[in-house]
């Protein structure tokens, strides 16, 4: 129906209403000719090894959306969410992505955790020109048209971790991550940073996704008695593998171990008690003290049950479902094209704080964190650093 066309017809349906001559009349207003929802793919694992880290990620992204919804969507549009579920398995994720694109027509994905599946999907997304927003930090070397990158890459994380335990109590790092591209990236930045600061990398060591045995690793580790093991173990395998540490006398108090892949979200599947005193580098804690922060997590706990906890993923999540509407807001449509280049320099007051999407490069700008596991399973921050500019290909 033509803006014409459409205006005349309220105008005699409105003449029509007066007269009582259409029965059931209070149906027929003007927002039945509203402007159909704008779909918008959220595709995550919800089972699987993964969805331990992941399946949360989807619930933070449909807050927002419900709240931009009540704030009357974007250019006058509501949002519809269409969830997929990619189950730990990266054909999976290219195939969901292809049926978001090509069946549902979502205007954009928010999604992906493990590096292996947001790989998997970026030939779907050049194929069928999609544009997905990925909320996991990663391990860098990569800057796609058709991905904005809304957690920190690996320089952005582990740098300043590193940096921090080398100030902290000794310098001998001990290598332990699951066997993909993230882990390994993450320790070539790592290797130099040590051998920078004037430490040594006593051990190195990789298992499997979805890994439950980690005694002979774990031997490695007393064997070589590292101050500090730095841990990239991903998913469900920190369930067995903090606590295995813990039988074999590697607690949070007896053994120094910092993690950049575990947030609030995996101590509640790993047990608050399993991880106490051991760190994590994040750029988003549920502990952090700001007025964006505690309107985030009062409004995640009112809509999901008091004992949710909010991890550094989750938090990713719902920036990206906002860093998307306001580029769709700027670029003034929902061209993937006009929103992409709509979404550099765009600044958000996260609840971490502002974020910004870098003016050519597609990350964000931000700072990380360091927090020490509670026994209530929440972080005590102690470290913040300043902004970070992203350097996904730094020099290694």
């Amino acid at each position: 129906m033509s803006k014409i066309s459409r205006r005349r017809f309220m105008q005699i349906s409105g003449s029509l209403v007066a007269a009582g001559a259409i029965p059931g009349a209070g149906l027929l207003t003007k927002s039945s000719f509203a402007a159909e929802p704008i779909k918008l793919g959220l595709l995550h694992s919800l089972t699987g090894t993964i969805a331990i880290a992941e399946a949360a990620l989807v619930e933070a992204e449909k807050m927002a959306i419900d709240e931009i919804n009540a704030a009357g969507g974007v250019l006058g549009r509501m949002i519809d969410p269409v969830v997929a579920d990619g189950a730990s398995d990266w054909p999976t994720f290219a195939e969901k992505t292809k049926q978001l694109l090509q069946r549902d027509k979502v205007a954009a994905i928010v999604g992906c955790y493990t590096s292996a599946s947001r790989k998997a999907v970026l030939p779907v997304l050049k194929q069928s020109k999609g544009l997905l927003y990925y909320p996991t930090y990663y391990e860098g070397q990569e800057e796609d048209k058709h991905v904005i990158y809304t957690s920190q890459e690996a320089t952005q994380s582990v740098i300043s971790a590193i940096e921090w335990m080398a100030k902290q109590q000794g310098k001998t790092f001990f290598l332990v991550g699951s066997d993909y591209i993230y882990p390994r990236t993450c320790n070539k930045i790592a290797k130099p940073t040590v051998a920078r600061l004037g430490g040594k990398v006593v051990g190195e060591e990789y298992a499997p996704l979805g890994h439950t045995e980690f005694s002979s690793i774990i031997n490695k580790i007393k064997a070589a008695k590292p101050d500090w093991i730095y841990s990239t173990v991903v998913g469900g395998s920190n369930v067995a593998f903090y606590k295995q540490l813990k039988a074999a006398g590697l607690d949070g108090g007896k053994q120094k171990l910092l993690s950049t892949v575990v947030s609030e979200n995996e101590i509640d599947g790993i047990g608050k008690e399993n991880a106490v005193g051991y760190y994590a580098c994040m750029g988003y804690f549920q502990s952090i003290k700001s007025p964006e922060n505690e309107k985030f997590v009062k409004a995640i706990k009112a809509k999901y049950g008091q004992d949710r906890v909010v991890g550094d993923p989750m938090e990713c999540a719902y920036n990206s479902v906002y860093l998307w509407k306001m580029a769709v807001e700027k670029a003034k449509s929902f061209d993937v094209d006009k929103v992409t280049a709509a979404s550099s320099g765009i600044e958000f007051s996260a609840p971490e704080g502002k974020v910004t999407v870098h003016k050519t490069n597609h990350h964000v700008s931000k700072k990380v964190r360091i927090g020490r596991a509670r026994a209530d399973g929440q972080f005590d921050i102690v470290h913040e650093s300043g902004v970070i500019e992203p350097n996904p290909f730094p020099k290694l």
